[in-house]
């Protein structure tokens, strides 16, 4: 490495060491403008000289691997996965904004949290368990999803013998074999596509499949071939209701396809995890979980096309293990975990929300 590089990098690592110093979430960094960092959902100005686009390319040029820098000149950005030994591993970004480049930042927390530490309810931990059919973790971005994925990969990884094939774009937690076998295949390293690697993920003799993110009809259907063959298939989707996912799914096909594709979801979905991270009294993010299983109530309403009724169903199928997000608000700001003002600010339904303070839900 040239001393030109070696100073370079010795920059960039003091913003990622200050960066989880302050524990911030991610960072942005673009020619003349101050680098931010995102700490507790606001951005704020770091106190570092301005990064110039000089600097920048020559950064860049240093970081990014020759198939993101093909990708960026062709595509006009890259994803791809950076590693600074002894600060942490990051997600990144490579874009362009107004002929210039830009880099976002998340980093990867060290370690792989588990369903516990995470805060999530136990449901989650019975969906990880179940032998085959589709499970979609779903939420906005930064809404914690990868990070519920891979806690449930590691529980798998830590009390059952299977074999589990990843298909990510790029890497993001990186698992240890424990008592399963995991494989992490990258797109545009190990794979040059999900598709192609969705192609023949079937003959590497896969119990689990996990798909980085659900994109599009090709995906869906390679996901639900793995799926009638006894697989199980775990995979993310932005989306911010569990209803909403099976929209979202719907809307890979065009209309005439829609009543095969509830077919397929009413026969091969397990369960849609949908999830927000909300800042609790003490300042700590703690996830706020709309969970749906597909059970035989809600397998009739999916194939039918009901999905308008699958939220008040939801809404009265507590015992089962299902949840809305009012009610993980309400479960939240009774446990003392939250005031009201944040319960309001982060509901989908507000006023159904206030309705619910006062004990009255669509089931009653």
């Amino acid at each position: 490495m040239s001393e030109t590089n070696a100073v370079l990098l010795e920059e960039f690592h003091r913003i990622l060491t200050a960066a989880v110093e302050c524990r911030a979430s991610d960072i942005h960094i673009k020619s003349g403008a101050p680098v931010r960092f995102r700490l507790n959902r606001e951005i704020i100005d770091v106190d570092c000289p301005q990064p110039t686009a000089e600097w920048l390319r020559a950064l860049t040029g240093t970081i990014a691997s020759p198939l993101a820098q093909r990708r960026l000149a062709d595509d006009g950005e890259a994803d791809f996965a950076y590693e600074a030994p002894g600060v942490g591993r990051y997600r990144v970004n490579l874009f362009t904004q107004r002929g210039r480049l830009a880099l976002a930042l998340r980093l990867v927390r060290v370690g792989i949290p588990s369903i516990s530490l995470l805060n999530l309810p136990d449901v989650v931990r019975q969906l990880a368990e179940t032998s085959h059919g589709l499970i979609l973790v779903s939420g906005a971005t930064g809404s914690g999803k990868s990070t519920t994925l891979a806690a449930m990969l590691e529980y798998i990884n830590g009390h059952f013998k299977k074999h589990i094939i990843t298909l990510e774009d790029p890497i993001e937690y990186i698992f240890q074999d424990k008592q399963s076998v995991i494989e992490q295949r990258e797109v545009g390293i190990d794979t040059m596509s999900f598709s192609a690697g969705l192609k023949h993920v079937l003959r590497q003799d896969p119990d689990i499949i996990m798909i980085g993110e659900m994109r599009d009809a090709e995906s869906f259907a390679a996901a639900m071939r793995a799926v009638n063959t006894g697989h199980l298939v775990i995979s993310t989707m932005h989306s911010t209701r569990a209803t909403q996912t099976l929209t979202r799914v719907l809307e890979f096909f065009e209309p005439v396809e829609h009543e095969h594709v509830r077919r397929q979801l009413a026969a091969g979905l397990v369960g849609v995890i949908c999830q927000e991270l909300l800042q609790d009294v003490e300042g700590r993010l703690r996830p706020a979980l709309e969970i749906m299983l597909n059970t035989e109530m809600m397998r009739g309403l999916i194939e039918g096309g009901k999905l308008e009724a699958l939220t008040a169903t939801m809404e009265k199928n507590t015992g089962a293990g299902m949840r809305t997000f009012n009610q993980s608000l309400i479960e939240l700001l009774q446990a003392g975990l939250i005031t009201q003002e944040i319960a309001l600010k982060y509901s989908p339904q507000p006023e159904a929300l206030r309705m619910n303070f006062k004990g009255i839900f669509h089931s009653t």
